[in-house]
């Protein structure tokens, strides 16, 4: 098992909670061709929309990749764009969590630049800073 943070707005993530997918890296295959059946995945949003909006700096969303195959998204739901989708299962009632309630904990931000890090899109966790964040976002 393998853990996984996606960097996308919150607007996208909201919309791919709403239809059960995963996208990553503006909707290449390798991105989503790396997780697998099992896997966790945590959506951070550095803002609201994908250029512009307001800074939300949050992990937005966490769920579990489903066992399906990757497929592309049919041109007629989204114009000429055909990203590259994985079918998740997210979990209802996760809180967002500011990025900055946790830094202290997590290996992610331990590291100098590691905002940088999070330009790469798609980057893979360790089991503990998953932990961590799936711990925080509970709806308890």
């Amino acid at each position: 098992m393998r853990y996984w943070l996606g960097v996308v707005s919150r607007e996208h993530v909201l919309r791919g909670v709403r239809l059960g997918i995963a996208q990553a890296n503006h909707g290449k295959r390798s991105a989503v061709e790396r997780m697998r059946p099992g896997d966790g995945l945590v959506y951070y949003s550095p803002r609201e929309g994908m250029r512009a909006g307001a800074p939300v700096r949050s992990f937005t969303a966490i769920g579990t990749v489903d066992d399906r195959p990757v497929w592309q998204a049919d041109p007629q739901d989204n114009g000429c764009f055909q990203p590259w989708r994985r079918s998740v299962s997210y979990r209802a009632g996760a809180r967002e969590i500011p990025i900055e309630a946790l830094r202290a904990d997590l290996d992610l931000t331990s590291v100098p630049n590691w905002g940088m890090v999070l330009r790469r899109g798609l980057v893979e966790l360790s089991a503990h800073d998953y932990a961590v964040i799936e711990r925080a976002m509970r709806d308890e």
